[in-house]
């Protein structure tokens, strides 16, 4: 197993980032959901992503993102940063300008809106590998990007571009995630991007998650993954089952909303999201918070 193989493998967390009601970036309440993760005993954090609302931070926000995750982490835990966007040159440019200190791996999602063909993705990331001082794990998340990563795409990637250690897969296509685990490099790691199909395609050969629900229940979700990675299917599917009503919740009126009102439940930070994404319905919310109840 590799140096990333050995220290990716089980449970990463998509942290939100936590905001205070006049807009601006709530570091107390991202110190809080890093210690409640440590505490949690996931496997390794990865802010910047999609549930990280990235797309609405300034790049020095996300510079001071980083820096407090970093900070609050205290060297526990590996850090895979989300880097990724639809303007390769500007990738480019960040990468070779950016101070990664403190940064194990990066997370670049997969091209959007510009719709590029499977030639167009391929080209873009194997410049990224050429010029990252760090390794890439692909995101794949056609239903947000417009366009999908095949896995002939994702296996050629891995083929041949050592710098590209693993893909995020949130396609939601079985057969097309089976095919990559199948063919892939020994050491190349296919992480579920799907909270509620993870256990299942560990079963099928995942390495483990890149999980938004692990925000608020860390210990729980990661427990069901090592034992899921662990072939003990029946503990984790306890977990899985137990857990498994609160996803669709989670998505059903935009990501991170719904997470983030269960992390108010809990206590750990406010709900407040940044436009165009708006905080879950008062029906929705209800739901959420009755799960939470529930399950303390």
């Amino acid at each position: 197993m590799s140096k990333y193989s050995k220290l990716l493998t089980g449970t990463g967390v998509a942290l939100v980032t936590p905001f205070k009601n006049n807009g601006q970036i709530d570091f107390n309440g991202l110190k809080k959901l890093v210690k409640h993760i440590i505490k949690g005993k996931c496997e390794y954090l990865v802010p910047l992503g999609t549930t990280g609302e990235s797309v609405t931070l300034s790049d020095d926000e996300k510079n001071a993102v980083v820096d407090c995750v970093i900070q609050s982490n205290e060297g526990k835990l590996p850090i895979v940063m989300g880097l990724g966007g639809n303007n390769t040159q500007d990738i480019l440019w960040k990468l070779e300008k950016n101070d990664f200190a403190g940064i194990t791996a990066l997370l670049s999602v997969s091209p959007y809106y510009n719709k590029p063909s499977q030639v167009g993705i391929l080209a873009h990331y194997t410049l990224m590998a050429q010029v990252s001082p760090l390794p890439i794990i692909l995101y794949n998340v056609p239903g947000r990007t417009g366009a999908n990563m095949t896995a002939e795409t994702t296996l050629a990637l891995a083929h041949s571009q050592p710098k590209i250690i693993g893909v995020k897969e949130a396609s939601g296509n079985m057969e097309q995630i089976m095919e990559i685990i199948r063919s892939k490099p020994k050491d190349f790691l296919v992480i579920s991007g799907d909270d509620g199909i993870t256990m299942p395609l560990i079963a099928a050969g995942a390495n483990g998650v890149i999980s938004v629900l692990a925000n608020g229940y860390p210990k729980d979700f990661s427990t069901m993954v090592r034992l899921a990675l662990q072939s003990d299917n029946k503990k984790a599917a306890n977990l899985h089952y137990k857990y498994l009503p609160l996803v669709p919740m989670l998505f059903a009126e935009g990501s991170p909303s719904g997470i983030k009102c269960a992390l108010k439940q809990l206590g750990i930070m406010d709900d407040h999201v940044r436009l165009p994404v708006v905080k879950v319905s008062n029906g929705l919310a209800q739901k959420i918070i009755s799960f939470v109840k529930s399950n303390k």
